[in-house]
């Protein structure tokens, strides 16, 4: 596995490790951990559709089973965090919101999980933006489906594509995040402005070399994600995102991928990020609403609150107390859902 750079490199991470806690233990199940949730009031139905790219997007369509499917119904896409696959947060999002009587739809990114895409793992801000167009496409189509009340949830990475996304797709009528990265912004510049232009400038003659190497037919190399082991070097933020990806609490691998490569983007292809920048022009998404979600200690939460201070009006900030930012992808008891359903019912009514 390669090295690692630009979210998660050394001085970034030093820069987050004081507003990170000090400590997470393996398979923390506690304040409602439950990434794997199955609602009993919610049917479940895998469906794929086809992006304007060809690629096919693979998602699972939650439906509540009390809908009365003579009518038309607000309808939410969710997006998985960087990395991840619908199975990891995403899913837990669209079945309790389709609790809540929205019609969801949690999908794959292109080149991860059961969605389409070569090589595995690739990188590419605009395909990832243009699939949360492609799931709208899709939802319209659907006879119980009212198609101008249609929102998103975009979690962790997703929420940056979300929001690349809405600029240019009005028919997204309200956008929520939630423990948002930029991708843009942490691979330029890392956390805090961890990462100086000599060590971005190193990252990407890095993977300009790796170029070469696999053109000429050797292999593949990853970056980012998640590590595979703790030792008593591994930083808070680290042991935080093992804790999730790395134990029964969050551990899912898809088919099409390996335990291996699962959450680690292809080294090339990441460079893709350098040129990435989400929140310029994100006040043009006004007058629709925006919601921002983050934890008081999410080592991210500088995203969130860069966003808000972007975008135009109407907008909301909402911090969660005691929360972190893997908190966010799995604790029901410190997801503000009741909040995430006022906002849609306002914001799509």
């Amino acid at each position: 596995m390669s090295r690692r750079f630009a979210p998660l490199a050394p001085l970034a991470l030093a820069a987050a490790l004081l507003a990170s806690p000090a400590h997470v233990s393996a398979a923390d199940l506690s304040r409602g951990a439950d990434n794997f949730y199955v609602s009993d009031a919610v049917d479940i139905r895998k469906v794929t559709f086809r992006n304007q790219y060809g690629m096919t997007v693979t998602g699972n369509l939650h439906v509540p089973k009390t809908l009365d499917r003579s009518r038309r119904h607000a309808a939410l896409v969710v997006g998985h965090p960087m990395g991840a696959v619908k199975e990891q947060s995403a899913n837990l999002y669209a079945a309790k919101m389709a609790e809540q009587g929205f019609v969801t739809l949690s999908i794959d990114l292109s080149f991860w999980g059961e969605s389409a895409g070569e090589p595995r793992n690739a990188v590419s801000p605009d395909i990832y933006a243009e699939d949360f167009s492609a799931a709208v496409d899709f939802l319209r189509t659907q006879t119980f489906v009212d198609a101008d009340r249609i929102g998103a949830i975009g979690i962790c990475g997703s929420g940056s594509f979300v929001i690349s996304a809405a600029k240019i797709d009005p028919r997204i009528r309200a956008i929520a995040t939630v423990s948002m990265y930029d991708m843009g912004a942490a691979n330029r510049q890392g956390l805090r402005n961890g990462v100086s232009v000599e060590q971005r400038k190193a990252a990407i003659a890095e993977a300009i070399a790796q170029r070469d190497v696999e053109f000429a037919g050797g292999p593949t190399r990853y970056t980012s994600g998640s590590v595979h082991a703790l030792d008593a070097k591994s930083t808070p933020i680290e042991r935080e995102f093992y804790d999730f990806y790395r134990t029964p609490r969050g551990a899912f691998t898809p088919a099409s991928a390996s335990p291996e490569t699962t959450t680690h983007p292809t080294l090339t292809s990441n460079l893709k990020f350098l040129n990435f920048y989400p929140f310029n022009d994100i006040d043009t998404i006004s007058p629709r609403p925006m919601l921002f979600i983050t934890g008081d200690s999410a080592h991210s939460r500088e995203f969130s609150e860069d966003a808000y201070r972007r975008a135009g009006q109407p907008k909301r900030l909402l911090v969660v107390p005691d929360a972190s930012h893997v908190d966010l992808y799995d604790r029901v008891d410190l997801i503000p859902f009741d909040a995430l359903t006022t906002f849609f019912r306002d914001g799509l009514e």
